[in-house]
């Protein structure tokens, strides 16, 4: 037992020193505490860092397919009322969502930005007299209503019983509707007169919209669009305006849901049209983001980056389609955002750096300051020090 003390005495690796042989400096104590107060605020910042979660930011290859996106928008058009502005989205797959109506919702404001109502995407309004038949008589007693499509049925029995149905008859025909006066039940509705009614008036639109993961565009348009020869036109002669003002405000355009430390540029934008007519265009870049928080909760969402270009009116060229338009495209990359506790082992590593440099560094200093000062001291009793 006592061989095994022996031996283990002799792998002693910090000698020790009898206090004889020890002296005690003032600039010793000096260092020894400003080390001290060093090393206890580099472990109370280790501390902090080891408690509260991190994030670790990686990028990866998206090989994700057939998902869907999910596009939140909220868009306040001052000058440009509710009745006639209608929201497309189409992407490069060939899937269009014309005059989207599903998940939003109009809100009608005055001059001064007041809220005047909330309601669905429809003209509507008291009928006047009784319809009009296709046959040409007006609707009698206990008769069933069939309306005339004025020349868009599909087929024999196909009637059109609102002007928002003659519309809708006419936009798949490829068709406008030059006065809707001439259409008994757009006169009936008060189509007009509602959009004179309207005439001054803002809209605030939002809901949000299913797309697929590609690359696409949706925009925000007065009339209501269809096809012609391949190209995708609005139909603006029914409303017998010459001019529209596209001015808006973006209060929000998200891709995704929210997560934490994300930052959506277009928050907050707003821009005032001053030409007659004028086409407003951002163009913008998704990247596909995941973030995990620390409880190993996934949320699947987007980040994006955004640049705007203005086309207005130019006297010898065609007229710009006014409107604000969203040109999106997705990036092949993904970022993921995973929140994450320091491994202890890393903890205590720090923290033994930490003491183990302090000391070593405030051990030179003081050896440094000890040894010069007793140089200075011996060249002084021997008169050599000027």
């Amino acid at each position: 037992m006592d061989g095994l003390i022996s031996k283990l005495r002799n792998l002693d690796a910090y000698p020790k020193v009898n206090e004889d042989f020890y002296s005690r400096t003032l600039s010793g104590g000096v260092i020894t505490l400003v080390s001290s107060v060093v090393m206890i605020l580099l472990f109370i910042s280790e501390l902090r860092l080891y408690l509260y979660a991190v994030t670790e930011t990686k990028l990866v290859v998206d090989t994700s397919r057939g998902e869907h996106l999910r596009i939140n928008f909220d868009v306040t058009f001052p000058a440009l009322p509710c009745s006639i502005l209608s929201l497309d989205a189409m992407d490069i797959s060939g899937e269009q969502h014309l005059d989207v109506k599903h998940d939003i919702i109009k809100r009608r404001l005055d001059s001064h930005g007041n809220v005047i109502e909330a309601r669905a995407d429809a003209i509507g309004a008291p009928k006047i007299e009784k319809p009009l038949q296709r046959h040409g008589g007006r609707l009698e007693h206990n008769e069933t209503y069939c309306g005339s499509c004025y020349g868009a049925e599909t087929t024999d029995d196909h009637c059109c019983n609102s002007c928002e149905e003659v519309r809708e008859a006419y936009r798949k025909k490829g068709w406008a509707i030059s006065n809707p006066d001439e259409i008994d039940q757009c006169k009936r509705e008060g189509f007009l007169q509602r959009i004179k009614d309207e005439d001054g008036e803002g809209c605030n639109i939002y809901g949000f919209l299913e797309v697929n993961k590609v690359a696409g565009n949706f925009h925000f348009a007065p009339g209501k669009s269809f096809q012609q020869a391949n190209v995708h036109v609005h139909d603006l002669l029914s409303f017998q305006k010459d001019n529209f003002n596209i001015s808006h405000r973006i209060n929000k355009l998200a891709f995704g849901d929210y997560f934490p430390g994300v930052v959506n540029p277009l928050d907050g934008v707003q821009w005032t049209q001053l030409t007659s007519t004028a086409m407003y265009q951002y163009f913008i870049k998704v990247v596909p983001t995941v973030y995990t928080d620390i409880r190993g909760h996934t949320i699947q969402s987007n980040q994006f980056s955004a640049t705007e270009h203005y086309k207005g009116a130019e006297v010898g060229l065609l007229q710009v389609l006014p409107g604000v338009f969203f040109f999106y495209d997705l990036s092949p990359i993904k970022v993921t955002f995973t929140e994450e506790h320091i491994p202890f082992l890393h903890f205590l590593t720090n923290v033994c750096a930490i003491v183990g440099g302090a000391f070593t560094v405030s051990g030179i200093l003081d050896s440094f300051i000890y040894h010069g000062q007793r140089a200075i001291k011996k060249k002084m009793e021997l008169g050599k020090f000027n």
